[in-house]
């Protein structure tokens, strides 16, 4: 009697595959926050100190402190927006990128229509494009691609 070798394959079923697991944003965005709160104050002092008056057409004039604090309740706004569309959209890192593009764009609006000088009103959005270049990367890495 001769013994063959038989080639046996076993079949496993394959295990499904892990589900991505999602990142907490609040922490990479409460940090982003901070830096960009930073950032743009400190930008905010050195144009000030090189002639930008952030005076509006009444002649009142934002504070330094305002850029700190109103770039940190925003950026804390974006945490929220990011952590609500983890859980609820369909594609959450790509419809927060668009609805913080939109958003930024609409931030805008009041620089340009508040009556600012044009030096003051550029800096102004380059501020707020400044602090979204800090915190919207930050989050849309910590969202998946699809959910």
């Amino acid at each position: 009697m001769s013994a063959t070798a038989q080639a046996t394959t076993h079949v496993t079923p394959s295990a499904p595959a892990p589900a991505v697991e999602r990142q907490p944003v609040w922490k990479h965005g409460l940090a982003a926050a901070v830096a960009a709160s930073a950032a743009t104050t400190s930008l905010a002092a050195v144009a000030s100190a090189a002639g930008i008056s952030f005076a509006d057409s009444t002649g009142a004039s934002i504070p330094l402190a305002g850029f700190a604090q109103l770039t940190l309740v925003f950026s804390l706004v974006g945490v929220a927006i990011a952590a609500v569309m983890a859980r609820r959209a369909r594609r959450p890192r790509r419809t927060f990128i668009r609805t913080t593009i939109a958003l930024t764009a609409l931030s805008f609006i009041p620089d340009l229509t508040f009556g600012f000088d044009a030096g003051s009103a550029a800096t102004l959005v380059a501020l707020h494009t400044v602090a979204a270049a800090i915190v919207v990367p930050t989050l849309a890495a910590r969202l998946a691609h699809t959910r």
